[in-house]
């Protein structure tokens, strides 16, 4: 009614909106918006605010671990822990001469006597005087041919890596002396052919560098430790004490046949010179020479005034008679090592050659002109990169006493093996052996006048061809 000039689908549409108009309204959905829109409102008044943070002489310590900050606790003390001695820490080698007893000796006394016995005995006996040639070439190679390694010629004659060894200058019986890492001689006599031919002895607190047999008595053994240089005195049965120092000792080598006097190394770069005939531990010079480390010291075979010294990148020669404790300047520098220089010697014979190792995986050979007038060395003539040829630690090449153009070096390569090599950069001969040679013989040693070669490995096994 009252819309009937309304179409009949307008008039059919007002009426649905009506009734659904009313069907809203009995829902009452306006009420229950406002109460939500209430309970809305009221909760969001107690939403609580984020609080301020505390200033920070209000804010408590924060807990941490007293055992990471090393504090000992206010109440109760820390119980002090044993310390566990480690495989590798001994006693300290007390200062002074030293008995040579060997550390089994209530064991295998008789053996340790049978072994000292010998000693002295090949020591009293002298090396023909005869003249003897430098073979060539072909016949030089043709003995390193016949030369080889038995399995009773290896043996663990000392407990830790070797770093040292020596060989008697004897012709009627083969003795060795190795020094290890621990402080500890070994010696074996490889002629006895028997399990009590080798006894260790300690006469030392730290790893034995450099080892020599006198070259005038060869009843003498020196060896050298980072603090001592000791001698020992096989016809007294002593460990003497020559030289003492904290300035940790690396090489030394004699500066006179009757082995005197000698130069010595040291590890922070200075070189020294100690003479056993006068009275204290002291030594005569300590010399800096510009080194940052020192190595290896060798002196000329002709001249023994000069001396060689390898250091870090450092090869140089240098003048004993003119060493002063500061200011010392280098006769000759042998230039173009890149990296540490583990080694550097004199050729045995004229002194004409030198051989370096150096970590950049290359043997230098130097060569001199008239260097008993000038030594001024000419840049290298030769530098041989040898496949797998770094050395290990520590790693040197040294020559073989018989031949004045022939070196020997331990390899990496595999089969492990010793390699002989020629000035030349030629590779002359491998000494290897697959079922008693698994190791890399780092420190070797060459008979001056014999043709057996020692080589030691880190686990204090020796092996000789």
């Amino acid at each position: 009614d009252g819309y009937s000039h309304l179409s009949a689908y307008e008039r059919k549409r007002l009426k649905n909106i009506t009734e659904n108009a009313k069907f809203f309204a009995a829902l009452k959905l306006h009420e229950s918006a406002a109460r939500l829109n209430q309970i809305a409102t009221k909760r969001q008044s107690h939403v609580t605010k984020r609080r301020k943070p505390k200033k920070v002489e209000d804010e408590t310590a924060r807990r941490r671990s007293m055992r990471l900050l090393r504090v000992e606790p206010l109440d109760i003390p820390l119980l002090e822990t044993p310390v566990r001695p480690g495989a590798e820490e001994y006693p300290q080698v007390p200062v002074g001469p030293l008995p040579m007893v060997p550390e089994d000796q209530a064991e295998n006394s008789k053996w340790t006597e049978a072994l000292l016995s010998t000693w002295m005995r090949i020591s009293e006996l002298k090396a023909d005087d005869a003249d003897w040639d430098t073979p060539d070439i072909k016949r030089y190679q043709e003995s390193l041919s016949s030369m080889v390694l038995s399995e009773e010629n290896v043996r663990k004659v000392v407990k830790a890596r070797v770093c040292s060894m020596a060989i008697h200058p004897s012709e009627s019986a083969i003795l060795v002396a190795a020094g290890d890492k621990l402080g500890h001689v070994g010696l074996w006599n490889v002629s006895c052919r028997s399990e009590e031919g080798a006894h260790i002895f300690i006469p030392h607190s730290f790893q034995v560098n450099c080892m020599h047999f006198s070259p005038c008595n060869p009843a003498h053994l020196l060896s050298l430790s980072n603090d001592t240089l000791r001698c020992g005195d096989v016809t007294r049965a002593v460990f003497d004490e020559i030289c003492r120092s904290e300035d940790n000792f690396s090489s030394f080598d004699f500066l006179e046949e009757n082995a005197s006097t000698a130069i010595v190394g040291q590890w922070d770069g200075d070189v020294a010179v100690v003479d056993r005939r006068t009275p204290g531990m002291s030594s005569e010079l300590s010399a800096d020479i510009g080194f940052r480390r020192t190595r290896t010291v060798h002196v000329h075979p002709v001249n023994k005034q000069y001396f060689l010294a390898a250091g870090s990148v450092d090869v140089c020669v240098f003048d004993v008679r003119y060493l002063k404790a500061k200011g010392n300047k280098p006769l000759s520098s042998l230039t173009g090592h890149t990296k540490s220089v583990a080694s550097a010697y004199f050729s045995p014979v004229t002194g004409s050659r030198v051989v370096t190792v150096c970590a950049d995986d290359k043997l230098r050979i130097f060569n001199s002109k008239n260097i008993q007038v000038l030594l001024i060395f000419k840049k290298q003539s030769n530098k041989i990169k040898t496949h797998e040829n770094s050395q290990p630690k520590p790693g040197w090449a040294i020559w073989d006493p018989k031949q004045e153009h022939c070196f020997l070096v331990g390899s990496m390569a595999q089969p492990r093996q010793i390699q002989v090599f020629q000035d030349t950069g030629k590779l002359l001969h491998s000494f290897c052996n697959v079922d008693c040679l698994g190791s890399v013989c780092s420190i070797n040693v060459v008979h001056p006048s014999q043709n057996i070669l020692v080589g030691g490995n880190s686990s204090g096994r020796l092996h000789v061809f």
